[in-house]
């Protein structure tokens, strides 16, 4: 397992790298004030003793089945062909097939190259696209890269009188849960997903301050439209966002997320991603690509999540009753009466981890 000092030598030594911050030493720390089982981070190396990969992963235990996962992750430092991957998808395999602490059904992790012994996913857990805007030009450049709705839009926003304030930290929690949180509660009803409990946010400003912005929209001081952005070694994310109906007739968000940018850039920031858009797994995504499409035509494709089963019989049951689950009850009853015990199995890897 690679401590915080490991770690950060590892990073200082590969500054071309963009290391997403969910596979850092400090969400680690966010994992464990959530009260979840994070597993460290790892380093994986070939058989000449050069750096592959690291990844952080957690313990996640859900009904029926209990996984590790490497959330937005594994992060490569060594030329990711199909073949250095299948070589460490073997190792993480075995890894967790030898680890007596957990017993997990499966380990889940981005794979760009789908081969064996990657399967499913029984869910899928990240994006894979996503829009990232350049933040090296000028703010003028900047803003005519926009499309001309966006540039409309934000000036409509200033028009209509609306003003965007950086929060300051010492104030985070108590204005997320007075008047943010709300926001979000409208906002996953109106676009239909379930957000977290004000907690989860709370926790991330609190434990994650030192990597992020909260910037809020308001009118006539009522607050109509939030973002939480993250950075890690000039690189920006973001990360969360709400919304009212009210912000969205006044074209608050616009106007929110220019201003994040341009706080971003000043701070030396290269680039911001802005997170998931539509895609064959994704859907759903179709209303927020739309509006993330104003700022950048710069799409890149994201790794998949796929599974490495640990026992290939009694992954693709369990697999068989969570479809039959979404089918009828009875017949995932019956396919779970019938499910097999775990069968252990072992086998060799060329691929290493270093603890």
């Amino acid at each position: 397992m690679v401590d915080r000092a490991a770690f950060e030598a590892i990073a200082a030594a590969h500054p071309e790298v963009v290391i997403p911050l969910e596979q850092t030493p400090d969400w680690v720390e966010f994992e464990r004030a959530l009260g979840r089982a994070p597993l460290g981070i790892w380093e994986y190396r070939d058989p000449s003793g050069e750096l592959v990969a690291t990844a952080s992963f957690i313990h996640v235990v859900r009904r029926l089945r209990a996984s590790v996962v490497a959330v937005n992750g594994p992060v490569w430092f060594a030329e990711r062909t199909p073949a250095a991957e299948r070589l460490l998808l073997e190792a993480v395999r075995e890894q967790f097939r030898k680890d007596p602490t957990v017993d997990p059904l499966y380990v889940r992790m981005q794979v760009a190259t789908r081969q064996a012994p990657a399967t499913g996913p029984i869910e899928h857990g990240w994006y894979e696209r996503e829009i990232v805007v350049d933040l090296r030009p000028t703010e003028a450049e900047l803003l005519k890269g926009f499309r001309p709705n966006a540039r409309n839009s934000i000036r409509r926003a200033q028009r209509d009188g609306i003003t965007v304030r950086h929060i300051p930290r010492e104030e985070w929690t108590a204005v997320f849960a007075r008047e943010l949180f709300p926001i979000m509660v409208e906002t996953a009803e109106r676009d239909g997903f379930q957000s977290f409990d004000s907690t989860y946010y709370e926790t991330l400003l609190r434990v994650l301050g030192d990597h992020l912005r909260l910037l809020v929209a308001y009118q006539d001081g009522v607050a109509l439209s939030w973002l939480i952005t993250t950075e890690y070694r000039g690189y920006a994310v973001y990360y969360f966002a709400g919304s009212t109906h009210a912000a969205r007739r006044m074209f608050a968000p616009y106007l929110l997320l220019w201003e994040a940018f341009r706080a971003l850039k000043a701070a030396g920031n290269t680039a911001c991603g802005l997170t998931g858009i539509e895609s064959e797994n994704y859907p759903s995504l179709a209303n927020v690509t739309t509006f993330k499409r104003n700022f950048s035509k710069n799409v890149v494709v994201v790794p998949t999540t796929y599974d490495i089963p640990l026992n290939s019989a009694r992954y693709a049951a369990v697999s068989a009753v969570l479809a039959a689950r979404r089918s009828g009850p009875s017949a995932a009853k019956g396919l779970a009466r019938r499910m097999a015990g775990p069968t252990r199995l072992r086998r060799s890897s060329p691929a290493t981890t270093k603890s």
